[in-house]
């Protein structure tokens, strides 16, 4: 599932190719379109992210509201050369000179502009918004029992981070994932939260996740093709690239967790 840095180029994106232009919206897989009717012609004001979600700002108050859940993706083309739609596109954008087709989303749906603080009320504080405030998230870990693995993986919590910044960022701070979140100290919680900061504006400028600090990106590759290396991310069974110990993985709440029991102690 693309993390919150994704959606944050996404908006980025479509904010420079579509915004403050009229756009022409459709369903050419027709699952969504009464919902592209209701935008279609209309001037696009505002892209923007808030963790995991994409929202489409339109003019009249209506608003494209997008999860790309597990399978969802974007793909982008000139309006110079426009192709017929491959595969199931739930969503297609055109605007002056590109166009984009969105595919396999959990959420592509149209809701009003007063409903939008609906959605982020059931969600915690973004590490890539000025705006945002981590003392909500420091405020619900503090009180919980629950894991700090799980916990920074509850977009109620905290929004935007997913399994690969999860798994990196305890294995930075050299935090055991099984902690309670009452064991997690307020400075521990504010250097996670200054790092996450950090390593998501990366991941939002270079549109990859980079978590291996300088000194230590050699060694063994990375976990696949053109991916940058991790220190636990799915290196289960390798030697940790600090200690040597032995990186572990166990299923946590339906999701697989990395860590290096030496280093995390």
């Amino acid at each position: 599932m693309p993390e919150g840095h994704t959606l944050h180029r996404l908006a980025r994106l479509h904010q420079r190719r579509f915004g403050r232009a009229p756009v022409r919206v459709g369903s050419p897989q027709g699952r969504f379109t009464d919902g592209a009717a209701l935008v279609d012609g209309r001037v696009l004001r505002k892209a923007d992210a808030w963790g995991k979600h994409l929202f489409h700002h339109y003019e009249g108050a209506k608003v494209v509201h997008v999860h790309l859940g597990i399978y969802g993706t974007f793909t982008e083309f000139a309006t110079g050369d426009i192709p017929d739609p491959v595969g199931q596109v739930r969503m297609r954008m055109i605007g002056t000179e590109y166009g984009t087709d969105l595919r396999g989303p959990m959420i592509c749906e149209v809701i009003e502009e007063a409903e939008v603080p609906d959605v982020l009320a059931r969600l915690g504080p973004d590490p890539l918004r000025p705006d945002a405030d981590p003392s909500l998230a420091w405020q619900r870990i503090s009180k919980s029992r629950r894991s700090i693995a799980a916990l920074l993986m509850d977009q109620s919590v905290l929004a935007g981070a997913g399994n690969i910044y999860r798994s990196e960022l305890l294995f930075r701070h050299g935090i055991d994932p099984f902690r309670p979140g009452t064991s997690i100290t307020a400075d521990e919680f504010a250097q996670m939260w200054a790092d996450l900061v950090a390593l998501m504006k990366i991941g939002v400028r270079r549109g990859k996740i980079i978590v291996i600090r300088p000194e230590d990106d050699h060694g063994a590759p990375a976990y696949g093709p053109g991916r940058p290396r991790t220190y636990v991310y799915r290196r289960a069974g390798e030697p940790c690239r600090l200690c040597g110990t032995e990186v572990r993985t166990a299923v946590l709440e339906g999701r697989n967790l990395f860590w290096c029991p030496g280093c995390q102690s």
